[in-house]
């Protein structure tokens, strides 16, 4: 059978669309991944939290195809990555950063081109639209905003109409209303069908976006839950807040005086 057949038997017995077993990666006397299993289900929004150098980021790479583990075994998809990673690029989404781009393309030229390279001849006008850029599509990636930059580099990432699109810290300095809005842009998404798997260190975004988390410390899943169920686990420790809880906060109160509009040069 081959790896695409697996790709498609794995969507239609309802197997997890990623499996991770014992998954363990060092570097040197560092051990940065510590023999993590989870598995995310297809259609989810999965969550992946935890300080600067939880194993996070390196966790994502290997499910990317990007780095090898030591051991354990990640498959995607019904495609195992360490066997075919090749294969497992063909069918996911990445966020590529800044500086993936040239200064000097188009952000219409930037989306062809990488279509170009998936061999996909790609629906320029309606990603654009999607996205958010429809009047960007001339514009040269330099001069694109923050919050342009990164829904472009999202754009990227769906050229290929990926079964998995792995996002790593979308929102990270972006102003309020262009963090709102790339909520809504990865809420979408997912009303596609479109598997999500994410890292970030706003905790307001992870309860806002995702189905489940798992967090991470010093390379191991210390717990995995839905946000609601995980706050009801602390709670029912007799834990309480030393602050009062508030029914809005500061972010509200600025979005509430300047609008929600993308305020964007």
């Amino acid at each position: 059978m081959t790896e695409t057949s697996l790709s498609e038997k794995a969507s239609e017995t309802g197997e997890p669309i990623i499996s991770v077993t014992g998954l363990t990666k060092r570097y040197d006397d560092l051990t940065a991944v510590d023999d993590i299993s989870f598995s995310v289900q297809r259609g989810e929004v999965f969550g992946m939290l935890g300080p600067n150098g939880a194993g996070k980021t390196t966790t994502i790479e290997i499910l990317e195809g990007m780095r090898r583990a030591d051991s354990g075994t990640a498959v995607v998809g019904g495609i195992d990555v360490h066997r075919h990673p090749k294969d497992v690029k063909k069918i996911i989404g990445v966020q590529l950063q800044s500086t993936a781009f040239f200064d000097y393309l188009s952000v219409s030229e930037t989306i062809k081109l990488y279509g170009e390279l998936y061999g996909e001849k790609v629906d320029i006008g309606a990603i654009l639209e999607e996205v958010e850029l429809t009047d960007r599509g001339k514009a040269y990636f330099k001069q694109l905003s923050g919050g342009q930059k990164q829904r472009l580099s999202i754009a990227v990432a769906l050229v290929n109409r990926p079964q998995v699109l792995f996002l790593d810290e979308p929102t990270t300095a972006l102003d309020p209303q262009a963090r709102r809005h790339m909520w809504e842009l990865i809420q979408r998404i997912r009303a596609t069908g479109t598997t999500i798997m994410l890292t970030t260190h706003y905790m307001e975004e992870a309860e806002e976006l995702c189905d489940r988390v798992a967090i991470m410390d010093k390379g191991k899943i210390v717990q995995m839950d839905a946000p609601n169920a995980l706050v009801e686990q602390l709670l029912k420790t007799g834990f309480t807040k030393t602050r009062e809880v508030k029914l809005a906060n500061l972010e509200d109160v600025f979005i509430n005086l300047t609008g929600r509009s993308l305020r964007e040069d």
